[in-house]
């Protein structure tokens, strides 16, 4: 056993070895240049001391400087390289693993991903295992619970589901991100309140602007990515529904519990966020969803300078459909109806697949949503192809107490059409 204990630590120390060899880690070349202008400062030291010629000897002082500036150079980079490295993980690893794992993060493709709620936040921790590059747009439509609170005694945009993609791509340490998504209880009056909902407020007042304070936070957090809200006005989500009636209030939409004809914003045409759309430019994947239809993806492809810039992108453009329908919104939709409400709202370029969960769920598992009513969402694959869309079929959820996307499938069926395209 000791001897087995021995092979393997030998075998782990020599890839450590390798790792530091790898291709795109990006130290190799520091380290070169710091060693040649080492050599160059050696002989060109020994030079200026037996050298008479005085033309010669400014020439090896030219040399000797510039030597001197390459080896300052290299090494302040390096241990830039190495800062960066240790501070922004989150992980007891090698820190060769450590380098290694950034670099080609920082290499992978370039990935926008639009929506709000909970199911964005969750495929954004799928994502960041494979790339860095990635650009959450989230809707600041909130309303209800402590964003509301805070968007109405402070007259700012609506941190949380800003706050949850933080989280989700936050390269920092457990317990900030379990700090940030800390929840306080009742008996105070700040019951209801996350604490990074509360850091956001605050780093919105200190710099006056709600964009800064959410570059700030991700600072704090390391991310990998970068999230953006859609726009920076101040929106409120309305609804008409097929009886006549209208609600405004993105938290009051699904407690009417009837059928939704179409979702506006007020006022009608907010300005999209220029960094927004020019990740939009940039991309090459554009993901809708997962998450509530009406009320987090529907919202931002009201922005007309989002969905025109996702109408003419040459990017892989995906739609996650949701496992379940939600009681309120999408009751007794099928993926098609799903991809309607999509296209009516915005373009019909704004997508070129949809994926749909095709895994078993437990009874014991559908027994909590059925008593809410709500069901898997039926997958009518015909009906979708009819429409002229691709429908990519797969085992994507993972199915406990809640029934949710399993990240790191969903981000691998994701990431595999870009490699047929």
């Amino acid at each position: 056993m000791k001897k087995t204990n021995l092979i393997a630590r030998i075998k782990y120390r020599f890839k450590n070895v390798f790792i530091w060899l790898s291709p795109g880690i990006g130290i190799k070349r520091w380290v070169g240049l710091s060693f040649f202008s080492i050599i160059l400062l050696v002989i060109s030291s020994s030079y200026l001391r037996t050298e008479e010629y005085w033309v010669v000897k400014i020439l090896d002082i030219i040399v000797l400087f510039s030597s001197v500036t390459i080896l300052v150079l290299g090494v302040i980079r390096i241990i830039r390289f190495f800062i960066s490295a240790v501070t922004s993980s989150s992980k007891g690893d090698d820190l060769a693993d450590i380098l290694y794992r950034r670099q080609q993060l920082g290499r992978g493709p370039k990935v926008v991903v639009i929506g709000g709620g909970t199911g964005l936040s969750v495929l954004l921790t799928g994502l960041k295992e494979f790339t860095s590059n990635i650009t959450a747009i989230v809707t600041v439509a909130d309303a209800g619970g402590s964003s509301g609170r805070l968007r109405q005694q402070f007259d700012m945009l609506p941190p949380g589901d800003i706050r949850n993609c933080l989280v989700a791509l936050a390269d920092a340490s457990t317990l900030m991100r379990e700090l940030f998504q800390f929840r306080f209880e009742a008996g105070s009056e700040l019951a209801g309140h996350s604490f990074g909902n509360l850091f956001i407020t605050v780093m919105t007042q200190l710099t006056g602007d709600f964009e800064k304070a959410i570059k700030e936070t991700s600072k704090v957090l390391a991310l990998r990515g970068q999230v953006i809200p859609s726009t920076l006005n101040n929106v409120t989500l309305g609804a008409f529904y097929k009886d006549g009636s209208v609600i405004e209030g993105e938290d009051k939409i699904p407690l009417a519990n009837k059928a939704i004809d179409r979702v506006f914003l007020k006022p009608a045409e907010p300005e999209a966020t220029p960094e927004a759309v020019k990740a939009i430019n940039e991309a090459e994947i554009i993901i809708l969803g997962p998450g509530s239809l009406y009320t987090s993806i529907i919202p931002n492809l009201l922005i007309q300078e989002i969905t025109a810039a996702i109408s003419v992108s040459r990017a892989v453009k995906v739609y996650i459909c949701n496992v379940m329908t939600q009681p309120g919104e999408t009751d007794g939709y099928s993926l098609s109806n799903h991809i309607k409400k999509l296209v009516d709202h915005s373009h019909q370029r704004i997508l070129d697949y949809c994926i749909v969960n095709t895994g078993r769920i437990t009874s014991n598992s559908l027994k909590r949503y059925q008593m809410e009513n709500a069901h898997p969402v039926v997958d009518d694959r015909k009906n979708v192809e009819g429409m002229g869309y691709r429908v990519i079929e797969d085992d994507i959820v993972v199915a406990d107490d809640v029934i949710r996307h399993d990240p790191l499938k969903l981000a691998k069926v994701i990431f595999s059409l870009i490699e047929e395209v």
